[in-house]
Parts: C-alpha cells; structure tokens; sequence
C-alpha cells in the first residue's frame, strides 16, 4: 500500500477488526472492509453497515477523536445537518500509536461541481453561518500557525509557498490577492470554524446538503476560514453570490471576512500545491484549480 506522507501510519482491515474486537466485543462480530478515501489525515474502513472507524494516518491527526469526542456533541445539536459524532474512542494498541474513533456511517457523497443545486449551495451557506453562532464558552482557541489565526501569521509560509510552486500558478496574480487578504480589518472575535470545507468533507444527496464531515481543524478563530467553498467547491457566479448570501448573513464584518476567506483558500491550495503534487496528484490539481478560482472570482 502506497503512502502519502513519509512518517505515514498504515492501517489495515485486519488491524481494525482485532482493535474492534478487543476494545468492543459487541462489534466484534462485524465485518470489516476498507472504506472510502480517507483524505489527507485517516484511513476510513466500514464497520458493518452503520460504523465508521477512523484511524489516524499522521501524528498531526492523533488528538482528532478526543477532540471529535468533545466538542461534536456540543456542535451537532445547533447545526442543521448531519455530524459524524464518535459512538467509541479508543487509545493506542496493538502496535497502533494513536487515539482512534467509531462514528457513524453517515449517508450521502462529496458534491463534484454542479451536483449541488441552488437550494443545496444556500443549505452550506446556512450550515456555516449556524456554526459561527455556537457559543464559543471553552472552546478550543486557534493558535500558532493553525487555520482560524491571523492571517499575517501565515505569510512566510504563503509566499515561500508560491515560490516553490513555479509556473504552477500566476505568482504575481497570487500574492496580489493575498496581499489584499491581507489588508482586510482582522476578525472582530473567533468563532466556532470547522476549517476544512472542501468537497471531500461535504455530503449531500438529491442536490442538497446533508452532512459535513471531518473536523480535524475544528476550533474557536476567524470565522471567513469558513467561506473557503466559495472558490474551492466549483461554484458558478450565481452560486457563490447565494454562497456569500447565507454564509456572511449576520457579519459585522462581511467585506473584509470575504476578502480574508479568499486568504484562507490561498492558504489552503498554495500550500497544499507544492507538498502534494507528486504525492497525491489529483488533490494537487485540485488546488491549482483553486488558487486559480481564488484569484480570478
């Protein structure tokens, strides 16, 4: 099996099946078998029907399930779609090194451009403006470098960033935009963000959303790190005007957090283009488009 990262943990069906046996006996008896992709943080196997074990790829992800396991029961009773909140968390064993999860097996598909209608692009708008008025008391706040900080942290990493990406993107179109993200006012106060909105953390069926998936970068910062599938989900002009509708309803802010989430969708391709465009080239290209998307819309 193929990895992504270099200090990439493999798991397998057979080492899910005897951690499931061992730490929950009335799941022993399910089969296990390799679920879909995991992304760029966890292998996903299919527990029965109706489970989902989520097992870590990369020591960045190793407090994921704690923090799933904390706050996703807190989240999912204000939000109006469907949270993959942890039935079971485990700890390390059997040579496996970190915390892992059991979560529910949630129906619906990542949408390819187009698949939302104009009702399901409004439902992501609405889904992210309900999550920024989660009251934050506790919350873990964002810091250092993480998605939801302020932006200027981030700079360095940015433009050494569009330097190593090359003709890959338009560098002075880049930089031309993230220095006006840059320029925005800062975010008045942080907000409960889920900081990963790209397509492969969405469901949806019949055009509508139904779920979000994946919160790894979850935490209380800049709540425009949620306006991210304006430019990375394929959106024509109609849907994003209806995107930033519903997803900026409420902001005191809605200028400046529009021009900063293009920011934080810079952040996130520009990054990512480098790092994984030899590793994961469909995820790399996927990233071209968005930079390209961000600086163009």
């Amino acid at each position: 099996m193929s990895t992504l990262h270099d200090d990439e943990v493999v798991s397998t069906p057979d080492l899910v099946r005897r951690l499931v046996a061992a730490r929950y006996p009335a799941w022993a008896h399910l089969p296990v078998t390799r679920g879909p992709a995991g992304g760029t943080d966890h292998h996903l196997f299919r527990v029965g029907d109706e489970l989902l074990a989520r097992m870590p790829k990369t020591g960045w992800a190793r407090d994921h399930a704690v923090a799933d396991a904390r706050w996703l029961p807190h989240l999912a009773a204000h939000l109006p779609v469907e949270v993959p909140v942890p039935e079971a968390v485990a700890g390390p064993g059997d040579g496996f090194p970190f915390h892992w999860s059991v979560v529910p097996w949630l129906e619906g598909a990542p949408p390819a451009p187009g698949d939302l209608t104009r009702e399901g692009v409004r439902d992501l708008g609405e889904a992210v403006a309900a999550l920024r008025a989660v009251p934050v008391a506790g919350g873990p706040v964002k810091e250092g470098t993480s998605r939801g900080v302020p932006l200027s942290r981030l700079d360095d990493d940015v433009r050494a960033a569009v330097v190593a990406s090359g003709d890959r993107v338009d560098g002075a179109a880049v930089l031309a935009a993230w220095d006006r993200a840059l320029a925005a006012r800062p975010a008045p106060e942080g907000r409960w963000i889920h900081g990963d909105l790209l397509p492969g953390n969405l469901l949806a069926r019949g055009g509508r959303l139904t779920g979000v998936i994946d919160w790894g970068a979850m935490g209380v910062g800049d709540p425009a790190a949620d306006l991210i599938p304006a430019w990375g989900t394929g959106f024509t002009a109609a849907e994003r005007a209806d995107f930033r509708a519903a997803a900026t309803a409420g902001l005191a802010d809605p200028a400046d957090a529009w021009d900063r989430g293009r920011g934080w969708m810079l952040v996130q391709a520009v990054i990512a283009l480098p790092y994984y465009w030899d590793r994961w080239p469909e995820f790399a290209r996927a990233s071209q488009a968005r930079v390209a998307a961000a600086v163009a819309a």
